[in-house]
């Protein structure tokens, strides 16, 4: 039986809304999408909750009557604007010798309890990336395997508490609930990178209109990731101030003009600003030269951002651009010269059904991410938004029971005292059953010796 997603990608310039169907055996079929101008944000963060709502419902209505169906939940993207990220790890003992799903989600959560996180934030993914079982390292999955110890290093993205509750009362507006919240730089990856590529360890830049988030993936999961507050849109702001026009004729020199291939001599006519009824003449090299610019200091700034991350060895398949800026012409030459020869791909979301033509370009990439990461196209263990954990191969139905029978066995965010109090391992109900019984036993054959 199929079920219906909505997703939800929230960008600085535009809102793209695609609902698909989704079939047991995971397979994709989107039937409907939806695109509008975003107003309200401004790099990643809302600004206007009103304003958000009214174009998240322009975008979620365009989908929803293409699609003919009505959706109450949806699946949201955040920008990495106001996210800062840690890395924990965590330890249990497997009592039956067998890991199960529970040992797995154990160490995660404890990982999670040993996480110093701020008050502020909340954690909007947990993902591990490096198992140990006894002594062996780098498991892909532990599940299953023989073990008396079980280890796991986890790369934990944490975001502001407001941030999030702003961005569920935009969504909540404009008619539906949130479901989940992705990383937008990791739904990106989700629908650009192929199998080898995490293996090998890559760096996914998705390069939007006021943003650039870059997320580095090594062994299958994320290890590092950031943000920068600059765009496409930026360039539009350089040809604006240096050519003396609108903006609005910026922006179509540069989606015309704009190019970082060797420069013509050709001249165009464009309109002063603020008096637009006369016109100067302007080289295409001047334009050129602006647009080389800052495309090449915002490279530079992201070669210095995977620099400090300490990853830059671990690049095997080197960097995926993705995202609207990524299709300036002749930005692949220019990015391989600036991170330093390594190789450049240009990547699009890969093809599914009832993929529309329109959203099979580049700055789609987020979007079709966040479906796919519906249908459990994510790293093979995470704790999400909702503070679940999460395993690809489980199916929906035992995904959304996980952690909502029981509390989790160790708290996430807990007190002081608290943590004082955990450093004394307190047995288990079975521990106690079965010292219960070992006592009962030595009574008896004490009795039985002394009469």
């Amino acid at each position: 039986m199929s079920r219906t997603v909505l997703a939800i990608d929230i960008g600085s310039t535009k809102i793209c809304a695609i609902i698909a169907e989704i079939a047991d055996d995971g397979s994709i079929a989107i039937t409907g999408a939806g695109i509008s101008k975003a107003q309200g944000l401004k790099k990643g963060s809302i600004t206007n909750i009103e304003l958000a709502s009214k174009s998240i419902k322009v975008a979620l209505l365009d989908a929803k009557r293409v699609s003919g169906s009505d959706v109450k939940t949806a699946i949201v993207s955040i920008s990495g604007a106001y996210t800062k990220s840690l890395n924990s790890n965590g330890i249990v003992n497997i009592q039956n010798k067998e890991i199960s799903f529970k040992e797995i989600e154990r160490v995660m959560q404890t990982s999670l309890y040993n996480a110093n996180i701020p008050n502020e934030y909340d954690v909007l993914h947990a993902l591990p990336f490096n198992f140990k079982v006894d002594d062996q390292d780098y498991i892909e999955d532990p599940l299953g395997m023989n073990a008396s110890r079980l280890e796991v290093e986890t790369h934990i993205i944490t975001t502001q508490k407001s941030n999030l509750s702003n961005f569920k009362k935009a969504v909540r507006g404009a008619g539906v609930e949130v479901e989940n919240i992705v990383l937008n730089g990791y739904a990106s990856s989700i629908a650009t990178l192929n199998t080898d590529e995490k293996e090998l360890g890559v760096a996914v830049i998705d390069m939007g209109g006021n943003t650039s988030n870059i997320t580095i993936h090594s062994g299958n999961s994320i290890r590092y990731n950031d943000f920068l507050g600059v765009g496409s849109n930026h360039v539009t702001s350089d040809l604006s101030m240096a050519l003396h026009t609108p903006l609005n004729i910026a922006d179509s020199v540069k989606l015309s003009y704009g190019s970082l291939l060797t420069p013509s001599n050709e001249l165009i006519e464009l309109p002063i600003i603020g008096d637009e009824t006369t016109s100067h003449e302007v080289s295409l090299e001047v334009v050129h030269n602006v647009v080389y610019a800052r495309v090449e200091e915002t490279l530079m700034i992201l070669a210095q951002f995977i620099e400090n991350s300490g990853l830059k060895d671990q690049l095997g398949a080197g960097i995926v651009l993705t995202g609207g800026f990524s299709k300036m012409e002749g930005i692949r030459d220019l990015a391989i010269a600036t991170f330093g020869s390594v190789p450049v791909r240009l990547a699009r979301p890969i093809e599914m059904d009832g993929l529309f033509d329109s959203l099979r370009s580049a700055e789609y990439s987020s979007a079709v991410g966040l479906i796919m990461y519906s249908s459990n196209s994510f790293t093979p263990y995470e704790i999400d938004v909702n503070k679940r954990v999460r395993h690809s191969n489980e199916t929906p139905m035992a995904q959304s029971s996980i952690n909502f029978s029981e509390e989790p066995e160790i708290p996430v965010a807990p007190s002081e005292d608290e943590k004082i109090d955990k450093m004394v391992t307190l047995p288990s109900k079975k521990e106690k059953k079965s010292d219960e019984a070992g006592a009962l036993a030595k009574f008896w054959n004490w009795a039985t010796q002394l009469f």
